[in-house]
Parts: C-alpha cells; sequence; structure tokens
C-alpha cells in the first residue's frame, strides 16, 4: 500500500494500524515530521513536482493507496481566510496526479483525505438550527477555496471511479472532522464552538478502523454501480450533525467512541451547569 503524506498528522495517527496491516511505500515531501523527529521508512518523493518517471515507480504494484498529501503555502494555515484560488489548485493537481498514476497502475482502490470543508457552507444553518443533519448526498458546498479544492477531488475521484478513462477505479472520500482531542480550556464562555467540535470529534481509533474498512471492504458500488462513496469522518457522537449512516451500512463503520461521554465532565461544567442548552449552536 502506498501512503502520501506520510509524515502528516492524519498519517501520525494511521501510521500505528497501517504498519501492523500492509506492506507500506510512505512517500512526502519530507522524511520528518513536524518535530523534526524521522519517519521509518518515509521516502522523500514531490507529487507535484517530480516526473511522472520518478512517480510512476512508488504506484508500481501497489494494491491501494491512501492519498494524505496536502501542499500547504508557508505563509498560510490548512484552513481559514486568506487564501487564494493559487493557493489551492496545487492540491488539485496534486489529486489528479495521484489518480491518473493509481489508474495507470492497476491499483484497485485509492482512499482520499477529503474534509468536512467540502460542505462547510450548511454549518451554519445547522448552529442556527434551520438544517438538523448534513449527509454526503446533500450537493457539496463551501464559501472558501478550501472547501472548494476537496470538491474538486471529490470531482475528480468520481469521473475515475465511473470508468471514464477505460476502467472503474476504486475511489472513497473521507470528510474527515475534528481528528484531535478537545481540549476544554479552549472553549470557556464559547459554547457554540465547543459543540461544533464534539459534533466533528473524530478519535484516532475510529479514523482507523475508517480508513482500513474503506481500504479492504470488497464491493463500495453505489445504487449506480459505480465504486465511489463519501464518507465523513466522525465518532460517535451524540452531537454529530453529520451523517454516517452510509458508511455503518456500505463499509460496516462501527465507530466506538462517542464526544458526549468521553468529555462529560467538560460538557457538564462548560454547558450544562451554564445552562447552554441545545444540541448544536448559541442557545
Amino acid at each position: 500500500m502506498l501512503l502520501t503524506g506520510a509524515t502528516g498528522y492524519i498519517a501520525s495517527q494511521l501510521l500505528p494500524v497501517l504498519r501492523e496491516r500492509y506492506e507500506l511505500s510512505l512517500v512526502d515531501v519530507r522524511t520528518t515530521d513536524a518535530t523534526g523527529q524521522a519517519v521509518e521508512g518515509a521516502q522523500q518523493a514531490d507529487l507535484l513536482e517530480d516526473s511522472d518517471d520518478a512517480l510512476r515507480a512508488h504506484f508500481k504494484g501497489v494494491d491501494a493507496v491512501v492519498h494524505l498529501g496536502y501542499y500547504r503555502p508557508v505563509h498560510l494555515g490548512v484552513t481559514g481566510a486568506g487564501k487564494s484560488y493559487l493557493d489551492e489548485r496545487p492540491n488539485v493537481d496534486m489529486a489528479e496526479r495521484v489518480l491518473r498514476h493509481a489508474l495507470d497502475a492497476d491499483v484497485k482502490r485509492v482512499v482520499v483525505a477529503s474534509s468536512n470543508h467540502a460542505a462547510d457552507w450548511y454549518e451554519p444553518l445547522v448552529h442556527a438550527r434551520q438544517l438538523e443533519l448534513i449527509g454526503p448526498d446533500d450537493p457539496p458546498r463551501s464559501d472558501n477555496y478550501y472547501g472548494w479544492a476537496k470538491i474538486a477531488y471529490e470531482a475528480l475521484g468520481f469521473m475515475y471511479a465511473c470508468g471514464a478513462f477505460g476502467r472503474k477505479l476504486g475511489v472513497v472520500q473521507m470528510r474527515i472532522g475534528a481528528p484531535r482531542e478537545i481540549d476544554g480550556t479552549q472553549f470557556v464562555a464559547k459554547p457554540a464552538a465547543y459543540k461544533r467540535d464534539l459534533g466533528a470529534y473524530l478519535s484516532a481509533r475510529d479514523l482507523q478502523q475508517l480508513c482500513v474498512r474503506s481500504i479492504e471492504t470488497e464491493h463500495i458500488e453505489d445504487r449506480w454501480n459505480v465504486p465511489f462513496q463519501i464518507f465523513y469522518g466522525i465518532s460517535n457522537n451524540t452531537r454529530a450533525f453529520w451523517s454516517i449512516a452510509n458508511a455503518r451500512r456500505v463499509i460496516g463503520y462501527d465507530p466506538q467512541d462517542d464526544s458526549e461521554i468521553k468529555y462529560a465532565a467538560d460538557i457538564r461544567r462548560l454547558l450544562v451547569d451554564d445552562a447552554h442548552t441545545g444540541r448544536v449552536g448559541a442557545d
């Protein structure tokens, strides 16, 4: 299996289980993580700048690809205001190269790190309690270039999955939520933001399960027989506002963690004791 973006944060959560289950090839633009520690087995490869001949070797003989690679301009964060079209365009180009090389190398399955931001335009409506739930069948909508790029990944993925280029490439897009532990001290007097992170929470073990089942489930075809799926990456959260019903049905995703239980003490202190009512949003 080929893992791109192998020295990044999401990869650090996945690698413990991926190393146990698969023969891995790890690539990234660097071979060290954010702390400067070497990542065992990581090879340097630039999915934007390297030649097709150089990249082809990484895809040869691979059954599955997990694409976590991400181009981040040095002066900007991952998400947020201030990003332009040209800041995010390289990530679309990178996704295209990964999918094309996977297709040409007869890879069976590509799992891509998409994001909840592919549908982030809906979130204010949820938190204003005008909508209850967003699912993968809702049209993707974003009001920023980061989310636009994720929508573009998904559109590219479907094109490859439907057989437009000679064969159907299995593609799963994981719309990852909030894959980090929630520090209650960061949400004092911020009930709406806190409820949002509780709903979007994704534990490391649930992320690992989602990724492994996205790789290993044999049949992921939709009702039109296209091997393409979009799964929201969240845990079994009481406050969830994204639907994981299709992930449960298609790949048997069975998340084990619930932020409402895991952070019960903080929830009582930050929400219940201060009478911040409602599943999401402001009072």
